[in-house]
């Protein structure tokens, strides 16, 4: 067992264990991640899109694309919280995610199996607004 370090508070800390979650021996990249909001194991496969990028359960993102989807090339790495929905032309519906850390937003596209409940939630969610009249949302 390796020696522990004396933490910044002076108490010592415990080393961490080795995770098999999200890579498989030798590096090789596993089948599932563990959602940072929920703590649910997600598989990497998602119907409807090559490239899962958020919890279907909590619709919780990390952000780690920068430009394209499945570049992993931002560099950031914090959490990501849907925050409204939008609809594209073609009528297909894609979350709004803001970035904890960076305060960047980004525009991802639903999954087949993302929780209709929680789609429905932030789809609504201007309605619960007590501060805009739902006469003028009616309107537009």
């Amino acid at each position: 067992m390796p020696r522990r370090r004396p933490h910044q508070s002076g108490r010592q800390q415990r080393p961490q264990r080795p995770k098999d979650v999200l890579h498989g021996p030798a590096g090789v990249r596993g089948d599932a991640f563990r959602c940072v909001g929920c703590r649910l194991d997600v598989p990497l496969a998602a119907p409807g899109t090559a490239h899962r990028n958020h919890c279907p359960s909590c619709l919780t993102s990390l952000h780690v694309d920068r430009r394209i989807p499945g570049d992993r090339a931002a560099g950031c790495g914090g959490r990501m919280e849907a925050l409204s929905l939008s609809v594209r032309q073609d009528g297909e519906w894609t979350l709004i995610h803001h970035c904890l850390t960076c305060d960047e937003l980004s525009a991802n596209r639903i999954a087949g199996d993302d929780n209709a409940l929680a789609l429905m939630r932030l789809a609504l969610r201007p309605l619960a607004d007590a501060r805009v009249p739902v006469r003028a949302l009616f309107a537009l």
